[in-house]
C-alpha cells in the first residue's frame, strides 16, 4: 500500500512543479504522521530559508543573467527576435534534457542520449531522402528507433543488472558507429521534406500561439487548486493561500509578457510548444499517476520500493525506453532546425542536457526533482551561450562559464541533500 508524506509546504514559493512530485513517500518507509484536521503551514523568513526553496534560486539566477546580458548587449538580449531564436536553439537541448531528468529521477545515468538523438535523426533523414518515405512514417520510424534503443539499454540494466554507466557508455560508442554507417561517406544529409524541415522552424498562428498557452495556464491553475482542495479534505497540511495565489500571479504575468514578446516578432515558435507539450505531459504522469509515484519511490530507495511490491525492473525499463524516445525527439528537432542530419555528434550535447536537469534542481542521487527543471535549466544554459555569443565571447569563455554554473548547481544539490538528511526530512 502506498503512503503519502506530509510536507511542510504544499507548493514551493515560485513554482509548485519543480519539486512537488518528490513529496510522495517511498513505499516501505515510515510515513509522516498526518493531522486529524486541516492544517495551514505558518510562514516566517527563517522557516522559508530552512525549507526547500524549489525553483527560487534558479529563477533568480535566470533573472540576473537576463539583466546582465540585456545591459551589456545594449538591449539585444531580450529583443523579440533574439528571444525567438533562443527558444528555437534550446528546444532540442530541452528534449534531451527532459530525457536526462527521467533517468536521473530513478538514480541512474544514460551517457548515450546525445548519440541516440543523432542516430534517430539519421534514421528519419535516410528514410525520407534515400527511400522517399512520407514525413509521418519517417518521423515515426525515428521515434520507434529511439524506443528500441532504450528498451535494449533498459534490459541490460534492469534485467541483467549491468551498471547503467557501462551499458550506456557502450551504447554511446556503438550508436556513434551506427550514425556513421547510416550516412556513409557523407558527414551530413540535407533533408528536403517540408514537413520535417519546418517542424522546428515555423511559428504557430495567433489563435494557437496565444490560445494554447492560455488554456495550459488555466488547466495548470485548475490542477493545483484541485490538489490543494483534495489535501484539505484529507486533513493534510497546506501552505498559506497567499503563496498559491502569488504563484498563480507570477505565472500569469510571465505568460503574458512572453506571449507579447513573441507576438511582436513572428509569433510563438512551434518548437517551443512541442517541448512544453512533452514537459506538461510528463509532469501530469509523474505527479498524478501511480507510475509517477513509483518512479520517485525507485529513485528514493529501490530496495524499499521492491519490498513494497513495486515492479522496479519494469519501471527502469520503461524509463530508459521513454528517455531514448525523448532523445529521438530532440534529434529530430535539431535536424529540422538545421535542415540536416549530421554524423558529427556534438560532444557537449549530453553534458549540457545533464546540466539542464541538475541546474533546474533534479538530484543526481535520484528521487527528487521535476520535469519542469528542464525549462529553467535549458534557459540558463541556452541564455548563457546566447548572451555570450551576442558579446562575441570566445568558445573557451562559454565553456568555462557553463562549467562554473554547473559546479555551483551540483554543490547546491549536495548541500541540500545533506541538510535534508540531517533534519530527518
Amino acid at each position: 500500500m502506498e503512503k503519502t508524506e506530509v510536507t511542510d509546504q504544499d507548493q514551493p514559493p515560485v513554482s509548485d512543479s519543480l519539486h512537488a512530485e518528490a513529496t510522495a513517500a517511498v513505499p516501505g518507509e515510515t510515513a509522516a504522521v498526518t493531522a486529524p484536521a486541516q492544517q495551514t503551514t505558518s510562514f516566517s523568513i527563517q522557516t522559508f530559508l530552512r525549507g526547500d526553496l524549489g525553483a527560487l534560486p534558479v529563477a533568480l539566477t535566470l533573472i540576473l543573467i537576463a539583466i546582465f546580458f540585456q545591459i551589456t548587449s545594449h538591449g539585444l538580449f531580450l529583443s523579440p527576435v533574439n528571444l525567438s531564436d533562443l527558444v528555437n536553439q534550446i528546444a532540442a537541448l530541452g528534449a534531451v534534457g527532459l530525457a536526462s531528468v527521467l533517468v536521473l529521477l530513478i538514480g541512474e545515468i544514460d551517457l548515450s542520449l546525445g548519440v541516440v538523438s543523432y542516430t534517430c535523426a539519421s534514421v528519419t533523414g535516410v528514410l525520407s531522402v534515400y527511400h522517399n518515405w512520407p514525413a509521418i512514417p519517417a518521423l515515426a520510424a525515428g521515434l520507434i528507433a529511439g524506443a528500441v534503443i532504450g528498451l535494449i539499454n533498459g534490459f541490460f540494466i534492469a534485467v541483467l543488472r549491468v551498471p547503467s554507466f557501462i551499458v550506456t557508455l557502450a551504447a554511446l560508442l556503438g550508436y556513434q558507429g551506427v550514425v556513421l554507417h547510416l550516412l556513409g561517406t557523407n558527414t551530413s544529409l540535407n533533408i528536403f521534406d517540408p514537413t520535417i524541415a519546418n517542424l522546428a522552424t515555423t511559428y504557430l498562428p495567433d489563435y494557437l500561439g496565444v490560445g494554447l498557452p492560455v488554456i495550459a495556464v488555466a488547466l495548470y491553475i485548475g490542477v493545483i487548486l484541485f490538489a490543494r482542495l483534495r489535501r484539505q479534505s484529507m486533513g493534510l497540511a497546506v501552505a498559506p493561500a497567499w503563496t498559491m495565489w502569488t504563484q498563480f500571479g507570477v505565472i500569469v504575468v510571465l505568460t503574458a509578457v512572453i506571449l507579447t514578446l513573441f507576438e511582436a516578432y513572428r509569433g510563438v515558435p512551434q518548437s517551443a510548444m512541442i517541448l512544453l507539450g512533452f514537459v506538461a505531459l510528463f509532469w501530469l504522469i509523474l505527479r498524478f499517476t501511480g507510475f509517477g509515484r513509483h518512479v520517485y519511490a525507485v529513485g528514493g530507495n529501490a530496495e524499499a520500493a521492491r519490498r513494497s511490491g513495486i515492479n522496479v525492473t519494469g519501471i527502469r525499463i520503461a524509463i530508459f525506453t521513454l528517455a531514448s524516445m525523448l532523445a529521438a525527439v530532440g534529434g529530430i528537432l535539431a535536424a529540422s532546425r538545421l535542415d540536416t542530419a549530421s554524423s558529427e555528434v556534438d560532444p557537449t550535447l549530453l553534458l549540457n542536457a545533464i546540466a539542464t536537469a541538475v541546474i533546474g534542481g533534479v538530484s543526481l542521487f535520484g528521487g527528487r526533482g521535476s520535469v519542469w527543471a528542464v525549462v529553467l535549466g535549458s534557459l540558463v544554459i541556452g541564455g548563457l551561450a546566447n548572451g555570450l555569443g551576442l558579446l562575441n565571447a570566445n568558445t573557451d569563455i562559454v565553456y568555462m562559464v557553463e562549467g562554473v554554473v554547473l559546479l555551483i548547481a551540483v554543490t547546491a544539490d549536495a548541500l541540500a541533500r545533506r541538510r535534508s538528511l540531517a533534519s530527518g526530512r
